[in-house]
């Protein structure tokens, strides 16, 4: 017996051909956009577009701002040579001084006691040295006549010529003593002036006394360890000053003697100061890594004083030409700076030192070439090897 097909087998029918058609719908684009985009991964990236500079090579003429300290040129602390009382002193705090200039007065009666002593001794040698001379004389001539009568035979004996003689011999060795006395007596006759001379105390040098210690009445003496700050008085040559800089290592090799350098001072603000490079300590301080470099500061109307700490306006030179690039091309990691050099349209990534900066350029250190084409600004998607297209840029300036 034959059914008629009812409505629900029907629509069951068609929902399976629509599900069908579906299916082979989505498997044909599938295919197709696995295809599609097995295709555009074949094709190559376009570059990426790179501003670019090129390095430049100069002479590096600079200058950097150092501190520095003004020092005297000569500074001495003043001590009596021999102990005493001070009797006068003519200078106090401020007081200009020439050179030779009589400073203070000492008293210390053994030391003149010591002169009295020394010139009675040089009286008493001479003394002895004059009748020694007197009794060589005498016994030269006596010896003289009995030589003159022995010539006649039997006045005069041989044993009376020789004692005569042997008397002006032994009169000439005493007065060779006596003379020696004497030297030695004079000799410390002419030590117990000096001694009294250092009772007076005289300037070494023109200068400045910049602190007075004593007073009359004190007992002065020598410099010892334990009195070194108990001098006289100190005294400064600040007509001509040291000024003195600690230049980092990496500028002095283009440090030039005689060259002029400028430097501000805070008590005169708005006005330059100069001075001439005129000493190199040509030795690194281990614990700066600095080098004490000394120039000539002149100052005649004495407005400048020692101890003052100057912001000085330091030259800095290289001996040969340096590298330049601008500073934007710089870009550093944690641990290093690098330039990134673009070289047959790929990028390579070139590890540098940094020096001076001059302008918007700063000096590099490296695997480098004046004319290389280097990135003005890195970025994080330019890795070494990425394809780049550069458009160089004039050098900023």
């Amino acid at each position: 017996m034959n059914r008629k097909p009812t409505f629900r087998s029907i629509s069951t029918a068609i929902g399976l051909l629509a599900a069908a058609g579906i299916l082979a719908v989505a498997l044909s684009g599938c295919d197709s956009d696995g295809h599609a985009a097995a295709s555009v991964a074949a094709q190559p990236s376009a570059p990426i577009p790179v501003d670019t500079v090129r390095v430049i090579s100069r002479r590096l003429d600079t200058s950097i701002n150092l501190p520095g300290e003004l020092q005297p040129y000569q500074e001495v602390r003043v001590f009596p040579r021999v102990s005493g009382f001070v009797q006068w002193i003519g200078v106090d705090r401020g007081s200009k001084v020439k050179k030779g200039q009589l400073l203070a007065i000492l008293t210390a009666p053994e030391i003149v006691a010591q002169k009295a002593a020394a010139q009675s001794q040089l009286m008493s040698a001479e003394n002895q040295r004059i009748a020694g001379e007197a009794k060589l004389a005498a016994d030269q001539a006596t010896w003289l006549r009995l030589k003159a009568a022995s010539a006649t035979p039997g006045a005069i004996s041989d044993e009376e010529l020789d004692m005569a003689d042997k008397a002006a011999q032994a009169d000439r060795a005493r007065v060779v003593a006596l003379q020696h006395t004497t030297d030695a007596a004079r000799a410390n006759l002419h030590a117990a002036q000096e001694m009294e001379g250092y009772l007076r105390i005289y300037a070494p040098f023109d200068g400045v006394v910049t602190r007075r210690n004593v007073h009359p009445g004190a007992l002065v003496g020598p410099e010892t360890g334990s009195s070194s700050e108990h001098s006289m008085v100190r005294i400064e040559e600040v007509a001509h000053l040291r000024l003195v800089v600690a230049v980092p290592e990496a500028d002095v090799a283009g440090i030039e003697s005689g060259a002029r350098v400028s430097f501000t001072v805070p008590a005169f603000p708005g006005r330059t100061f100069t001075g001439t490079i005129a000493r190199l300590a040509d030795s690194i301080d281990v614990s700066t890594r600095t080098m004490p470099v000394e120039a000539d500061v002149w100052n005649p109307r004495m407005e400048l004083s020692s101890g003052m700490f100057p912001q000085v306006s330091w030259p800095v030179h290289r001996p040969a030409p340096s590298l330049f690039v601008p500073q934007s091309s710089v870009a550093r990691s944690a641990d290093q700076a690098y330039l990134l050099r673009i070289r047959d349209g790929k990028v390579e990534q070139v590890t540098v030192t940094t020096g001076a900066s001059v302008g918007n350029l700063t000096e590099v250190f490296g695997d480098l070439h004046a004319g290389d084409e280097v990135a003005l600004h890195p970025t994080d998607d330019l890795h070494a090897g990425t394809q780049v297209q550069p458009q160089e840029k004039p050098l900023p300036m």
